[in-house]
C-alpha cells in the first residue's frame, strides 16, 4: 500500500512539473511587431504574433527578415496575416514555418 502511494505522488510530482508547450501546425494569426502594436513589454522592435488572443514574441525569424519594419507596409505599422508553424516555450513561439498571407 505504501509503494502504491509512492508511485502515485511521484506520478503526480512529475505530471505537475513537466512543462507545459503548445504546437501549433499552420495556424492563422496575426503578425506584427510586439511593442509598436501589440503593446507588449519590450524594448526595440521585435516580431510578434497573435493567435486566439493570446500574444508570443517569436524567435527562428527576425522582424527585418521581411522587408523593412519602419515602412508604411512594415511590421511596425502594419498587422498582417499570416500562417505558422511552431511551438510555444517559455512564453515565446520557436517559428518553424512562417508565411505571410496575400491579401
Amino acid at each position: 500500500m505504501k509503494k502504491t502511494g509512492l508511485i502515485l505522488g511521484l506520478l503526480f510530482l512529475i505530471i505537475a512539473c513537466k512543462k507545459n508547450y503548445t504546437n501549433y501546425n499552420n495556424v492563422q494569426a496575426e503578425a506584427s511587431c510586439g511593442q509598436c502594436m501589440f503593446d507588449m513589454d519590450g524594448s526595440g522592435c521585435d516580431l510578434a504574433v497573435k493567435i486566439e488572443d493570446e500574444y508570443y514574441f517569436i524567435e527562428g525569424t527576425a522582424i527585418d527578415d521581411h522587408g523593412d519594419a519602419h515602412a508604411d507596409d512594415g511590421f511596425c505599422k502594419a498587422i498582417k496575416k499570416v500562417t505558422i508553424s511552431g511551438k510555444v516555450a517559455n512564453g515565446k513561439i520557436n517559428i518553424s514555418s512562417f508565411k505571410i498571407n496575400e491579401e
